[in-house]
């Protein structure tokens, strides 16, 4: 197999579930409310270092976090979202927010019949803006649907992981991504990532101009701090931070953490 072969099948490779139908059906028997859990991806360039299945690898690590430490039901990974502002780059794949919306609810929905109450998704893109849309929505109608990680739970998992950058800086293949893809997946990153620092704050006229305005490398954060020890860490609490939602999913209530009674 040549090198971006065997890159690729590493890429992809244990992205899918190995349940059968009888994992799940004992999965099921013990839990009051099954949740499912379904990482968003997205399919988009991420610097010269860092593969275009960059923010599905993500997803997924974090999804596989959460089923290592709650009863839950893991699905295989929607890989291609909305991407659009990255479309300068070669490689980048996008589908519509009304495609990714639909799909959301079609899934939901097939597990709702199949006896599946609740679903989390797990987004791994910043540009999906519209699965918060879809939870609203969901919520509205009386199901169960949760949108994770959110900002505080990525801000917690910063500060305990020991990474420097603030999610304002670390848009895009920084060090958060870079630190994750270091401790999961480290024969995906390329060489490059420890001199490709290039930060933009001001990014007001993204959704109009696209990420090409504001970078030509398709960087923005600080890559060169990353490290397999933070990434390792990163997962962990975030692991942590799903607590209260499989609460809220299950029982109806949030838990106490320990900055006090969630409402």
């Amino acid at each position: 197999m040549s090198g971006s072969g065997m890159r690729a099948a590493a890429a992809y490779g244990g992205l899918a579930p190995s349940d059968t139908t009888e994992d799940v059906r004992s999965r099921g028997a013990e839990a009051p409310v099954q949740v499912a859990v379904l990482p968003v991806g997205s399919f988009e360039q991420h610097g010269p270092y860092l593969p275009l299945a960059t923010d599905t690898l993500v997803a997924c690590a974090i999804a596989r976090e959460i089923a290592a430490a709650y009863p839950v039901h893991l699905l295989p990974p929607v890989t291609i979202a909305c991407s659009h502002e990255h479309a300068d780059w070669p490689g980048t794949v996008s589908i519509s927010a009304v495609t990714l919306h639909a799909v959301v609810q079609d899934i939901a929905a097939s597990l709702r019949r199949s006896g599946v109450e609740a679903l989390v998704l797990v987004n791994g893109h910043g540009g999906n803006y519209v699965l918060g849309n879809a939870v609203q929505e969901s919520s509205a109608r009386g199901e169960r649907m949760a949108l994770f990680p959110a900002a505080e739970d990525w801000e917690s998992a910063r500060q305990r992981s020991g990474v420097s950058t603030s999610l304002l800086t670390d848009m895009h293949a920084g060090e958060i991504e870079t630190s994750i893809l270091l401790h999961t997946h480290p024969e995906l990153v390329r060489p490059g990532y420890e001199s490709a620092d290039f930060t933009a704050d001001d990014r007001r006229h993204l959704l109009t101009l696209g990420m090409s305005a504001y970078t030509d490398s398709g960087v923005i954060g600080r890559p060169s701090l990353g490290s397999a020890e933070k990434g390792k860490e990163l997962l962990s609490s975030l692991a942590d931070s799903f607590g209260t939602y499989f609460s809220i999913l299950t029982t109806g209530t949030a838990e106490e953490d320990g900055d006090g009674p969630l409402v």
